[in-house]
């Protein structure tokens, strides 16, 4: 009888690690997915020159570290940023999601972007981290900082 308990509590103890395991990378996925369709609408966005629309993919107290930039704070100022750089003369990004990590209501994507200019040619291009939240069912741009390959200019 000892044996048979054994063999049940082994057989529900694996199954609940199965299960778990299975729930974590289902979520996971879905995650994945929900960034990456994020991550569309932002290069939609910026094709249509739409700063309000880019900044409402962020919370409400998002914070942008910009390659040699300053730190940009909520959304006001996400979307002032995001004008200046579509007033500038930004019209297209190629975002690519390398890995995303989940953790609850929270999620890190490292990737890599690409601005092409004239051509198809590659004006600027780099790598990023963004931490997602989800807040109200929907991924949001909580903390968004990137690199670039370019040099800073010389001051």
């Amino acid at each position: 009888m000892q044996r048979i308990m054994e063999r049940a509590l082994f057989s529900v103890a694996m199954y609940s690690m199965v299960a778990v395991f299975c729930t974590a990378t289902i979520a996971q996925g879905n995650a994945r997915a929900a960034i990456e369709a994020g991550n569309k609408r932002f290069e939609q966005a910026v094709s249509r020159g739409d700063a309000p629309a880019l900044a409402a993919l962020y919370t409400e107290n998002a914070k942008l570290l910009p390659a040699n930039g300053q730190v940009v704070s909520g959304r006001a100022a996400i979307t002032r940023f995001w004008q200046g750089a579509i007033d500038s003369g930004l019209k297209s990004v190629k975002l690519t999601s390398v890995e995303v990590e989940t953790h609850g209501d929270t999620a890190n994507e490292v990737g890599k972007w690409v601005v092409r200019g004239e051509g198809g040619r590659v004006y600027d291009a780099g790598d990023y981290i963004v931490i997602w939240k989800r807040a109200d069912g929907q991924w949001k741009l909580y903390r968004d900082i990137w690199t670039t390959n370019s040099p800073a200019q010389k001051k």
